[in-house]
């Protein structure tokens, strides 16, 4: 078994958790408080720049045969992830710009931000979000939202692109060879940060 895979077969019980989240079952029942999804939408902003820049510091470590790939994750949240994020953000009256990282935000971008000193513990500490998200999406588009602001957010993480974006992560994690143990409990500890993030900061 590919360490890819085992790490997916650590991961998708842990998703059981996300799934039954209020925020994550208010977004699939299209009934999530917009003071809620505001919130939740600010945090995901700051995350996603640190995001660009977890890529960014990866790349600069990437074999030639992964540069092209990091590039064009970091460039693909830059200018769609984020821009979703833009105009989700006047729909529902959030503050970018103003915003401050919540304690799980701050947390989750600094365990990426320093496991990213390696390449191939960066890759596996990232996958929870790119795995994680995909999949998600993907179960939630068997029963989308009719809110359709809420049907748009997972679209995106539905989307075929997107899923192999996070498959191609997932070669990279086994081209990489990152010690196992090391990259489990990595990936354990990216998915306890993405449920984490879930519980926003109330307004």
């Amino acid at each position: 078994m590919r360490l890819s895979e085992e790490l997916h077969a650590i991961g998708r019980p842990l998703l059981g958790a996300q799934l039954a989240h209020p925020t994550v079952a208010g977004i699939a029942r299209g009934d999530l408080p917009e003071a809620v999804f505001r919130s939740w939408l600010e945090q995901d902003y700051l995350f996603l720049l640190d995001y660009v820049r977890v890529f960014a510091r990866l790349a600069w470590q990437a074999p030639d045969a992964h540069l092209g790939d990091l590039v064009d994750l970091a460039h693909a949240t830059l200018h769609e992830e984020l821009d979703l994020h833009r105009s989700l953000s006047a729909e529902f009256g959030a503050d970018l710009e103003g915003a401050k990282k919540g304690p799980a935000c701050a947390a989750y971008t600094e365990f990426l931000l320093t496991a990213a000193a390696d390449y191939g513990e960066g890759l596996a500490a990232l996958y929870p979000c790119m795995w994680g998200y995909s999949t998600l999406g993907g179960i939630l588009m068997e029963a989308p939202p009719n809110e359709p602001r809420y049907r748009r957010w997972v679209d995106t993480y539905a989307d075929p692109g997107f899923a192999a974006l996070a498959a191609r992560i997932g070669e990279m994690i086994d081209e990489a060879a990152p010690d196992p143990d090391r990259a489990k409990s990595l990936f354990r500890s990216g998915m306890a940060h993405e449920l984490a993030f879930w519980d926003v900061p109330r307004p």
